[in-house]
């Protein structure tokens, strides 16, 4: 999967050198071409995963993107008013991550969104102790975080 990246990157720095055009948006045109023509022309069964991961990988780009941009909303707006609307909590959060580097990953994205913070991980590593801010149900907080930011650490992962 390295080799395959590499070579997109390489192709896309050829791209923009035939071009003649270096900007962001040019480099990206270009990662997007290779990364089709790399699609199209692939064979092997192993060389498939490149194509799955990378999608993945800019889908949850986006996604913590749009939880960020959202928990920043919320948190300022609870801010400037004048009447507080938190109700915080600690959560226990089921894992489904395995490893150490997958719960470290969905330890630290989750604390990066404001308004929750991962506190700890039991010992059994089958637990993740997190605070929030804005708990209005507990089941749907979980769900979120299964659904969210786990299940697509998952998909990038394995």
């Amino acid at each position: 999967m390295r080799k395959q990246f590499l070579m997109n990157i390489m192709l896309s720095l050829i791209w923009v050198a035939l071009t003649g055009a270096l900007s962001v948006v040019n480099f990206l045109f270009g990662f997007a071409l290779s990364f089709l023509i790399m699609w199209i022309i692939s064979t092997s069964q192993t060389n498939r995963k490149y194509f799955r991961v990378i999608p993945n990988i800019i889908s949850f780009v986006f996604y913590f993107l749009y939880e960020l941009i959202k928990a920043n909303i919320h948190v300022a707006y609870d801010v400037i008013t004048p009447t507080f609307y938190m109700k915080p909590g600690i959560v226990c959060v089921p894992l489904d991550v395995e490893t150490d580097l997958e719960i470290t990953l969905l330890a630290n994205i989750i604390s990066l969104t404001p308004g929750t913070l991962s506190l700890d991980v039991s010992n059994d590593k089958k637990v993740l102790y997190v605070h929030a801010m804005y708990i209005k149900d507990k089941e749907e907080f979980i769900k979120d975080i299964k659904n969210g930011f786990e299940r697509r650490l998952l998909e990038i992962m394995r």
